[in-house]
């Protein structure tokens, strides 16, 4: 009964979870520019966007009537593949007869976004932008993306020391309570990981025979993860390194990396680099991904690429910690509302009440800042707010400087110690360096977040932000655009997670799509009424209710809050019409 329930449902959203972007075809601008400049037999590297692509709320919802996170996450993944296998069909079948004739080579479709990449000369280019199933054609330029924080030696401990980016974060208190992050995957999507360094013997993921390398890399396209630059083996000790050299420098000492190296020795690379191992996460599993990584000025074509994978990683259940970027002090290059790097400028999955005045929709994102040892913002550390108005398939957050109401999107959502941490040598087998950067303070949230998910697994990426930012410690009084909420404090936000779930499913209702552009659907076991309110109180409507799901419709655009009365008690619960 639960399968033919999961293929009725799998049916239904595979045709009802899509949204046509845009009817006609478009060579972004600065692909045209560069077509002008080839000859007739050079091909350049593309990004082929296809019209057709997911409804992630819509995905979502229909996910949530399964119960468990990895029956949701299943769902998710089979439904994007499926869609992606029927709606490319078509355009593949013409790649490979152009890739015989000499046009195109080196064709890669992926399914987290309905996309295909390739080489292509400009008659080929000019062809394709002719399809109407197509959205965007964009040139897929390598780029930096993690940017060179220079490295210093760091002695060895004699005495096992904790390192002091854990201490001030209250993770020996969080391991005395019995989690260490045991049972817990986190993707590591960076330059790759020293194997053989010995703080981290035991926690690599089994890819068994066909990945024996605990993961793969998508830069050269092998089975081989290992890092040749160091800032992967770096963020991967701030996540598990387990003291073994000398010094304890992981936060969630038994999680276990899946090594995913998306860049080269100078942390070059491309979008569809990672979006690629985002795809090879989900489908292998991973809880957390890690993403201390970032494109500066995105163009409008690369930000939907990016946000639309994030915002397919949030329907399937799996919540990224991604930095904020190290160019705060370059805003005379990069300013506001453009100085938080992608993917770090997407929306986090809850969306806290200091953005309800200019609220919009969500992705899988916790966006790092870091802050020194004072708790004072980083000299580096990218200030917010994003904005998105300059992507048309989105326009929300709209930023005006000034204004109280067009505040953009906050950017970050939390921040962590970030400055003269000490991890993992690549260079060695068992050194330690010192790293700045918001690269370093992003993986202490992944690995917290490990910590949070090894006393609960079920925990929704919603439900992981909200508490990180809920519980964390308060440095200005309103969320900010410097500190997001405050600073990480793993001990208060595993304390604050229910340990069986049991408590979460009585005390609180899902509510989704939230915000949303259309209906609610609120769900909850013993519902018998829901009324809606105005934010100064005034009752706009009751619903009476016998049963577990309620739709409630015809909201302007607003913020509302309801009171669900159930056979548990009163649930209080606010909600966003954009």
């Amino acid at each position: 009964m639960i399968v033919m329930k999961k293929l009725i449902i799998t049916a239904i959203a595979f045709f009802s979870c899509l949204v046509c972007f845009a009817a006609t075809p478009v060579i972004e601008p600065e692909l045209a520019v560069e077509i002008q400049r080839l000859g007739d037999n050079e091909k350049i590297k593309v990004n082929i966007v296809l019209s057709e692509q997911s409804k992630p709320m819509d995905l979502l919802r229909e996910a949530n009537h399964f119960i468990t996170k990895a029956e949701r996450r299943q769902f998710v993944v089979e439904t994007l593949q499926r869609h992606a296998e029927a709606s490319q069909a078509e355009l593949l079948a013409l790649l490979k007869e152009m890739e015989q004739n000499g046009l195109v080579e080196n064709i890669r479709p992926l399914w987290l976004v309905n996309s295909i990449s390739c080489y292509a000369n400009k008659l080929a280019i000019n062809d394709l932008s002719q399809r109407r199933d197509i959205l965007t054609i964009y040139h897929l330029e390598e780029t930096q993306w993690i940017f060179d924080e220079k490295a210093t030696p760091a002695p060895k401990s004699t005495d096992r020391e904790i390192t002091q980016n854990l201490l001030k974060v209250n993770a020996p208190q969080v391991w005395e309570q019995g989690y260490t992050g045991q049972g817990v995957l986190v993707a590591l999507i960076d330059t790759g990981v020293r194997l053989d360094h010995a703080d981290l013997a035991g926690r690599f993921w089994d890819g068994g025979a066909e990945y024996p390398n605990h993961g793969y890399d998508f830069y050269y396209h092998d089975n081989d993860p290992s890092d040749d630059w160091g800032h992967g083996t770096h963020v991967a000790g701030t996540i598990c390194g387990t003291g073994a050299s000398g010094s304890q420098t992981g936060i969630a000492p038994e999680a276990t990396i899946m090594a995913l190296k998306t860049f080269n020795n100078e942390g070059v690379g491309e979008e569809t680099h990672w979006v690629a191992a985002m795809q090879f996460a989900l489908e292998h599993g991973a809880d957390v991904m890690n993403m201390s990584l970032g494109r500066p000025q995105p163009n409008p074509a690369q930000k939907l690429m990016t946000r639309q994978a994030c915002d397919n990683t949030l329907a399937a259940g799996v919540v990224v910690a991604a930095c904020a970027g190290n160019i705060r002090q370059m805003q005379f290059m990069v300013p506001v509302p453009n100085n938080i790097y992608t993917p770090g400028d997407c929306p986090p999955p809850h969306l806290h009440e200091d953005q309800l005045v200019n609220a919009g929709g969500t992705s899988c994102v916790i966006c790092v800042g870091a802050v020194n040892y004072d708790n004072a913002v980083a000299l580096f550390s990218s200030q917010g707010p994003s904005q998105w108005t300059d992507v048309a398939a989105y326009n929300d957050y709209p930023y005006t400087a000034g204004s109280t109401t067009a505040i953009g999107l906050i950017r970050p959502d939390i921040c962590a110690p970030g400055v003269q941490i000490k991890s993992l040598d690549f260079n060695t087998t068992d050194g330690y360096t010192l790293m700045d950067g918001t690269s370093m303070a992003t993986p202490l949230v992944a690995g917290a977040i490990a910590l949070m998910l090894s006393k609960n697994h079920e925990l929704t990426p919603a439900q992981i932000d909200e508490i990180l930012e809920r519980t964390a410690v308060k440095l200005t009084e309103h969320k900010s655009n410097d500190f997001g909420s405050g600073l990480l404090d793993a001990l208060a936000a595993v304390n604050a997670v229910d340990y069986d779930g049991i408590e979460e499913k009585q005390g609180k209702a899902q509510v989704y799509p939230n915000p949303s552009m259309g209906d609610f659907t609120v769900a909850c076991e013993g519902i018998q009424a829901i009324s809606v309110f105005s934010v100064d109180g005034k009752l706009l409507k009751t619903i009476e209710v016998n049963g577990n799901e309620c739709r409630i419709e015809g909201l302007m655009n607003g913020v509302y809050l309801l009171k669900i009365d159930t056979e548990n008690g009163v649930i209080i619960n606010k909600i966003v019409k954009l």
